[in-house]
């Protein structure tokens, strides 16, 4: 075949680095965001905080920040506009206007007031995180008089324990790993096994939730409902664990109230002694928009906190500015400057306008909660406001409102429906939250099942399947009608 040259028209789509950068933003979460702004601060010098900004700055709708203004300053006036400015004519919402004395009342999950009077609760869980098991149970082994080969036994043993306090490796594998020429017999680990579970906390190194629970009974003051709890952990446990409270009553010859009393011991057990010493990974969300009721309409605006204050620097801009020929990678460092000012001006732009789409459509979820949230899918946001249904989704992922009624992501008000007599829709959430208050107001000893209940939301108007009923229950974490049987 004969080479020959052809031309071809033909359309594709064409990222700008500018585009990239601006999508990039958008899915990131404020924690990610900020590492990356700072990624930016270290490598260009042209980009720096604006640190004169006062502590007041909330900037809502208008987005007319004083790092935008030193942007616009140092731009021309032939530079095109961002994507997305258009903004609505609604006045600026600052931190002035907001019923501080309203949202402090409301807010409740929110405000941090409060934390100051659980002080000792703080300085334990501290005291908790900064203390290991190990060290914890090495410190009393310390105070023990046991001779120095029996102490080495039972550091082995403690550096077996996991972290709720339980020895999961059986005691003959244990043994199978020790030198010979130590000639170590079971019994010695068997004896250095006792001493760990003589210490504090009571049921550390059981080799089973059975045994955990019996040591913690065996450690209290004796007493008849004691003495049962005794009995059921260690021969009818599985029983308790399935409810079945009528062959227990049989078994142990026990009437209610006294099998009640026995129930309420073994549930005051604490199966994982081990847990408080272990360390707990706190994970902080910083939210992006404060949700509030101003004036009788509930309205959104941007957290300062999470808003990151950036400017050019000016004594860089003069210089290139006075330069007939300018440093072309200065140059260049000063327009990715610019640009990374105006995405993130952009990206809460975006954020502020899904999440005001989203109040002013869950309105009533803020007025009377959960029951009352709506369906609400991404296209009806991206259909209202103009955007691709990708960008909502962005917009969504990985973001949080700080609302009087806890802090949500922004996909917690999205959610499927199902359809009612009347012709209408209802929620996933709502269904949900129906489901959780007539759990919660049932009679304990006769549980609603999974049947029951949809005839009860099928009384309401609200057509749901027994199935659709079962798995919105286990999403909420609620066990089955026989195991939610009581005395």
């Amino acid at each position: 075949m004969k080479p020959a040259l052809q031309l071809k028209l033909s359309q594709h789509l064409a990222l700008t680095p500018q585009l990239q950068q601006s999508i990039k933003l958008l899915q990131l979460s404020t924690i990610e965001m900020q590492q990356e702004i700072e990624r930016y601060l270290l490598e260009n010098p042209l980009l720096e905080r604006d640190d004169d900004v006062p502590e007041s700055f909330a900037s809502a709708q208008s987005f007319d920040s004083p790092y935008q203004q030193e942007a616009s300053q140092s731009e021309t006036a032939s530079e095109p506009a961002a994507q997305g400015d258009d903004r609505d004519s609604e006045p600026p919402i600052t931190p002035a206007d907001v019923d501080d004395d309203r949202w402090a009342s409301d807010a409740g999950t929110y405000s941090g007031a409060g934390r100051d009077e659980d002080d000792d609760s703080d300085a334990q869980d501290i005291h908790a995180a900064t203390t290991s098991l190990r060290d914890h149970l090495g410190w009393q082994l310390g105070m023990t008089q046991l001779s120095e080969r029996d102490r080495s036994l039972v550091r082995f043993l403690i550096e077996a324990l996991d972290d709720d306090g339980y020895l999961s490796t059986p005691l003959v594998e244990l043994w199978e790993t020790l030198p010979p020429e130590y000639e170590i017999e079971l019994e010695e680990l068997e004896i250095a096994l006792k001493h760990i579970q003589n210490f504090d906390p009571t049921g550390i190194g059981a080799r089973s939730p059975q045994e955990c629970l019996a040591l913690q009974l065996r450690a209290l003051p004796v007493s008849r409902e004691g003495e049962l709890a005794l009995r059921i952990v260690e021969q009818h446990l599985e029983l308790l664990a399935a409810r079945d409270f009528a062959k227990l009553k049989r078994l142990t010859s026990s009437d209610d109230a006294a099998l009640k009393a026995a129930h309420a011991l073994i549930v005051s057990l604490n199966p994982r002694p081990g847990a408080h010493f272990a360390a707990h990974d706190a994970r902080y969300i910083t939210p992006d928009v404060i949700v509030k009721k101003l004036k009788g309409k509930w309205t959104a605006y941007i957290n300062p906190d999470a808003y990151p204050r950036l400017r050019v620097n000016r004594l860089y801009a003069e210089i290139l500015a006075q330069q007939r020929r300018g440093n072309g990678n200065l140059t260049g460092q000063l327009q990715e400057a610019r640009w990374l000012i105006k995405n993130v001006q952009q990206r809460f732009d975006t954020i502020l306008r899904v999440s005001q789409a989203i109040v002013e459509r869950q309105k009533q979820f803020f007025e009377h909660g959960e029951v009352a949230m709506r369906p609400l899918v991404l296209r009806e946001i991206a259909d209202i406001l103009d955007l691709h249904e990708s960008t909502v989704s962005r917009v969504t992922s990985q973001k949080f409102m700080a609302t009087p009624r806890g802090i949500f992501e922004l996909k917690y008000f999205f959610g499927s429906h199902v359809s009612t007599d009347t012709g209408g829709a209802c929620s996933a959430t709502a269904i949900r939250a129906l489901i959780k208050q007539l759990i919660g107001a049932e009679d304990g000893k006769k549980p609603l099942s999974d049947s029951q209940i949809s005839e009860i939301l099928g009384q309401q108007g609200i057509v749901v399947a027994r199935r659709t009923v079962a798995k919105y229950r286990e999403s909420l974490n609620i066990p089955p009608v026989n195991l939610r049987k009581t005395l």
